[in-house]
């Protein structure tokens, strides 16, 4: 049987920064109420032209470097993304050319926040079924383009960045399983209202970008991410006790430490970089791990459960032996 397992990671973070004091001369609150509320301190927000691409580029390459492979070997390439540069050709296909490395398959997946949940099962299961040795996966985002920057509920959550991982096949088991669901009756909770078959004409200008319903979709996400990790550990015969590091989508610091109570599981081995970078979407989870993995947190051996929550709604898990 093939496996599959992570051997490089990387992250990108645009320059530009904006603070939580800034967000206080744009719009009606206070630095430290965001803070108090969410845990952000800052979001990376790209320049303009600069694209998902690009990000997803430097993350790429920063993933290559560290598997210590180079382009060549990549035979799949999936990029998750709610904010693709144009609505075709997909940002994979653009990253493939920027890597100089042509003929594989490539392509973009959209789950929203749990969007590097689904990319990384899809190119786990095609490693298993042997159609590919490996697989470049990328969340990706420039996220703050569709954020009215007017309206206070949403613009002091989002940021733009991306992650990478390499992932290879192997002997042993590296990522052990992965779990993807989804449930389109919450989809008006959080959502974008406009859409292209629907017609750019007649988009309403706050219509184009995101609008959140955020008590009810707090309530659901930490009893769906509590759900899904107890699920995940079940259906993989492990206690809380047996997980080293949970790395769950960085949406706020409530909704980790609240999931993380729910659990059962111990704060201090939640992975959170949300204070730094906000909510990323689809980069949060490989951008978080990344970090963890670099700073010496997360090492070799020790057990990893992912898990992802994001409109649709979607939601997922892979647990992984790093």
């Amino acid at each position: 049987m093939n496996y599959s397992r992570i051997q490089g990671t990387g992250g990108f973070l645009p320059a530009q920064i904006v603070t939580n004091a800034d967000l206080e001369r744009r719009v009606d609150t206070t630095a430290q109420w965001i803070f108090e509320r969410t845990g952000i301190a800052e979001r990376h927000v790209a320049e303009p032209g600069e694209t998902t691409c690009d990000l997803a580029e430097q993350a790429a390459r920063r993933a290559i470097e560290a598997a210590g492979l180079s382009p060549s070997t990549i035979d799949l390439i999936i990029v998750a993304t709610t904010t693709p540069d144009h609505i075709f050709p997909s940002v994979a296909s653009q990253l493939q050319d920027r890597l100089g490395h042509y003929g594989c398959a490539a392509f973009d997946i959209q789950a929203v926040c749990t969007g590097f949940i689904y990319a990384l099962g899809i190119a786990d299961q095609f490693i298993h079924a042997g159609n590919a040795r490996c697989a470049l996966v990328v969340g990706a985002e420039t996220f703050t383009r569709i954020i009215n920057w007017e309206d206070r509920s949403t613009c002091v959550l989002f940021g733009d960045g991306a992650g990478a991982m390499i992932v290879t096949a192997a002997d042993k088991p590296g990522i052990l399983s992965s779990d993807l669901r989804a449930d389109g009756r919450y989809k008006d909770l959080l959502w974008v209202p406009a859409g292209v078959s629907q017609g750019y004409e007649q988009t309403r200008r706050n219509e184009a970008f995101v609008a959140m319903r955020g008590n009810e979709v707090f309530k659901v996400a930490v009893n769906t991410l509590g759900r899904s990790v107890l699920q995940a550990l079940e259906s993989n015969g492990l206690d809380i006790a047996d997980i080293d590091w949970l790395v769950p989508h960085q949406a706020n610091e409530r909704i980790l430490a609240a999931t993380a109570k729910k659990i059962g599981f111990p704060v201090e081995r939640v992975i959170s970089t949300v204070k730094t970078h906000a909510n990323t979407s689809a980069a949060s989870i490989p951008l978080a791990f990344d970090v963890a993995v670099r700073d010496g947190r997360i090492q070799r051996g020790q057990r990893v459960l992912l898990v992802g929550f994001g409109g649709g709604f979607t939601w997922g898990t892979v647990l992984l032996r790093y």
